[in-house]
């Protein structure tokens, strides 16, 4: 289910206490350090269609009916979306260097497939006409993967509904372990020494507010601690509507369809001779025209999707 609630850029603001990666994690992280100027593009992306959706009862007697997996139209969703990303980002000179996921099933679905089409040895043009990632050759030397519990569905009842509101409270562990979360995604491209930014998922019953401020500092954390490379964050409706109507001011998201996804871009600048890793960065441009990848919008105050 989808629904509009008002909001504004002010209210979504990134709170002081979020948590924010040591300047020493971030030189780590980085896959190289070039010298001058370059511009860093981050992709965040909404989950595929998800079965709870088109089956209603589906939550009903799961152990975790918060975490429904994607339909087959959902699957072969993800994986052409990916395969548009790739060629969108390739006619552009640029290429995916790294994949931060939610924990979500549905978002690691999404993801593996992403992925799959991110790291497939035939070229731009054959790739569009393979209609199945199943058996596709991969070079998983191509980007790294891992999850990032910070970019989780909003933790409310609104967004997850009212059976998994009801057994929300006595959950002491949402999800399995780490490397039972990243077994689904394709052998080769896991990133094992990559921690999350936030250790676990949000609390349960953030607000709505306290959701998007929460989808805009990850965002922003994640392109710090991993300035020099190229990011697709695989998240919800909400992040995907944070990530516009954040770091372009004064937007109505009036939809985010599955597998829509934004591009942001800016440039961030390395000192000649700096080894440490430092940077400056400028401020996130929005790239995305509405309509254009799945989001809806429009230069007004209002509403955001959620879901």
């Amino acid at each position: 289910m989808s629904c509009f609630l008002c909001c504004c850029r002010a209210c979504a603001s990134p709170r002081d206490d979020s948590p924010t990666p040591s300047a020493a994690a971030a030189a780590a992280a980085a896959i190289r350090i070039p010298q001058g100027e370059e511009m860093q593009r981050v992709v965040v992306m909404r989950h595929g269609d998800r079965l709870d959706q088109a089956e209603p009862i589906w939550p009903a007697n799961k152990p975790r009916p918060w975490d429904p997996p994607l339909t087959d139209a959902g699957l072969l969703r993800a994986w052409t979306v990916g395969k548009r990303i790739r060629a969108a980002a390739a006619a552009d000179g640029w290429a995916v260097h790294r994949v931060l996921v939610s924990p979500f099933l549905r978002c690691r679905q999404t993801a593996a497939r992403a992925v799959a089409a991110l790291c497939a040895v035939p070229n731009d043009a054959a790739l569009l006409a393979i209609e199945d990632a199943a058996n596709v050759p991969l070079d998983t030397s191509r980007l790294k993967v891992s999850i990032e519990y910070g970019l989780s569905e909003m933790m409310n009842t609104q967004a997850m509904g009212g059976i998994v509101g009801k057994v929300a409270p006595g959950v002491s562990k949402w999800f399995p372990d780490v490397p039972e979360l990243e077994a689904i995604f394709p052998a080769g491209t896991i990133d094992h020494s990559a921690e999350s930014i936030y250790p676990g998922v949000p609390k349960w019953e953030e607000s709505i507010l306290e959701a998007r401020s929460r989808y805009a500092s990850v965002i922003k954390a994640l392109a710090d601690k991993y300035p020099h490379e190229n990011l697709l964050l695989v998240t919800h409706g909400e992040g995907v509507g944070a990530s516009v109507s954040y770091f372009e001011m004064g937007l109505e998201i009036y939809d985010v369809e599955y597998c829509a996804y934004s591009i942001l871009e800016r440039q961030v600048s390395t000192k000649p001779g700096d080894e440490q890793g430092g940077f400056t960065a400028d401020s996130f441009k929005v790239l995305t025209k509405s309509g254009t990848t799945g989001i809806q919008y429009a230069p007004v105050s209002g509403s955001w999707f959620v879901g």
